[in-house]
């Protein structure tokens, strides 16, 4: 079921759209990798930590869209928000981190790149170096996820998460973004049966989704 909220946050001039044809080829990507189509390999991951940690100087002064809205629209209306451990999937250099230990007790960081968790320095205390397709983490031992521009590993990320626990699935960009994939691709992917709050918030979007089966 889902339950999409009317925009409250305006989408500012300036949206840095990227390439059409390289977004296009990662968003497929993305959407084979969430339904099962595309296997995720060692060299795949790799190439993206590699990728990555070439950027991680530059991101936060050129690369980053560097805007809150869609994230801080997700915990302020996506609520009631769990309490508990938070798990930042491909936390990166830890520009929105601050965001996320405001409204949760523990955030742990978690990134492919090392290069990049370098870069976060003090934004996250608790940082680790992870593959979200094997984390090294217990079976329902987290309350939240969040999940930032990232790729969805959708029977880890269920595996990971309380059975009352939220993920929170945030698009920086929306459709414009290069992993962008829609609130109803996400719930389809997961394992079980999820409820989906979801809305709009600057230049991106944003859905949060509880378990109900």
């Amino acid at each position: 079921m889902t339950a999409p909220l009317p925009r409250v946050l305006p989408s500012p001039e300036g949206k840095p759209v990227p390439p059409p044809g390289t977004a296009a080829t990662f968003r497929a990507f993305a959407a084979d990798l969430a339904a099962g189509r595309q296997r995720w390999m060692p060299e795949v991951a790799r190439f993206i930590a590699d990728m990555f940690d070439q950027l991680a100087a530059d991101w936060d002064t050129s690369l980053a869209t560097g805007r809150d809205e869609p994230l801080r629209d997700a915990l302020a209306r996506g609520g009631p928000m769990p309490s508990g451990l938070c798990l930042e999937l491909g936390s990166g250099t830890g520009l929105y981190t601050p965001r996320l230990t405001a409204a949760f007790a523990h955030v742990i960081s978690a990134d492919l790149s090392m290069g990049m968790l370098r870069q976060a320095g003090e934004r996250s205390p608790w940082r680790v170096r992870a593959d979200a397709n094997r984390l090294p983490l217990a079976d329902g031992c987290v309350a939240a996820i969040a999940a930032i521009d990232m790729l969805l590993f959708a029977d880890e990320t269920a595996r990971v998460l309380a059975p009352d626990g939220v993920l929170l699935w945030i698009n920086q960009l929306s459709s414009d973004g290069p992993l962008y994939l829609p609130a109803d691709t996400v719930a389809a992917a997961l394992p079980g049966s999820w409820q989906v709050t979801e809305s709009e918030a600057g230049w991106g979007s944003w859905a949060v989704l509880r378990r109900t089966g």
